[in-house]
């Protein structure tokens, strides 16, 4: 049995290109790894299984077991995955493809390790835009449809998340951002890099998410709620990836305790 831990991620800066002719857009986002997590629990089995309670319906991590079998190690043996799910769901926080990631990392351990990493994130692309970037959890810069990943270091920041119990659903708020015409004509890694080297106070003040407006006219009450985060002194409040989670950003340890959200640690 392996076991892998998951954690979600933070789109603290996310700018958002035109859609490609695959229909991906372009993206470049400054992705923080926090120290929130799903546990999981990898074994093999008589036939491909994945037990997550609390969740419903298709889960990525099956379809992680099903990919890297075709795509890799056709003798890999039917899987169980138990997953102690964590992070909110359909949150914007990556809680499925951060599991979709660890499972492949655990699956390419059983199989013998037939992919490095690189390998395992061109495999990740084929699952979802935000696997590859979770393959090696860790603050990044990512780009392309979510395909280039590179290691960044972030200033440490506590961030308080404000969760809701009612998803979002990505392509929803995409097509939202489309209709609103948002999306961007160039994207500017090396800006966006420089930005990531920042003391926090001058990276937080110029944090932004191009899908956030999406996001708020599905969703109005986001708007109040990072409002309230900035009253309780965030030095800034954003909606991460698609939402509908919002998040305030603090200097490391000095987030107040504030009922109905999540505390979550950038170090």
């Amino acid at each position: 049995m392996i076991s892998e831990r998951a954690p979600a991620k933070v789109n603290l800066l996310l700018h958002v290109g035109r859609p490609r002719p695959d229909g991906l857009h372009e993206l470049c986002s400054l992705f923080a790894s926090i120290d929130l997590a799903d546990e999981l629990t990898v074994a093999p089995a008589v036939a491909d299984e994945v037990r997550c309670p609390s969740v419903e319906g298709p889960n990525l991590a099956l379809a992680a077991v099903e990919h890297f079998r075709t795509e890799a190690a056709p003798d890999l043996p039917p899987l169980r995955v138990v997953i102690d799910k964590r992070i909110p769901v359909a949150a914007g926080l990556g809680g499925g493809s951060a599991d979709a990631a660890a499972v492949l990392r655990a699956a390419n351990r059983l199989a013998g390790e037939p992919l490095d990493a690189d390998g395992l994130r061109a495999l990740g692309a084929g699952l979802g835009a935000d696997v590859p970037s979770q393959i090696e959890p860790r603050h990044a810069l990512v780009t392309g449809a979510g395909e280039r990943v590179e290691p960044v270091e972030l200033p440490p920041m506590t961030l308080l998340l404000v969760p809701d119990a009612v998803g979002l659903s990505t392509a929803e708020v995409y097509a939202q951002a489309d209709a609103l015409g948002t999306a961007r004509d160039a994207l500017d890694p090396d800006q966006v890099r420089e930005l990531a080297a920042r003391p926090l106070y001058e990276l937080a003040a110029v944090l932004e998410n191009d899908l956030e407006g999406a996001a708020v006219s599905l969703r109005p009450e986001l708007s109040g709620r990072m409002d309230a985060l900035r009253q309780a002194g965030a030095l800034t409040a954003r909606v991460t990836g698609s939402g509908p989670t919002v998040f305030g950003v603090f200097h490391a340890g000095e987030a107040p305790e504030l009922e109905g959200t999540v505390r979550a640690e950038v170090a």
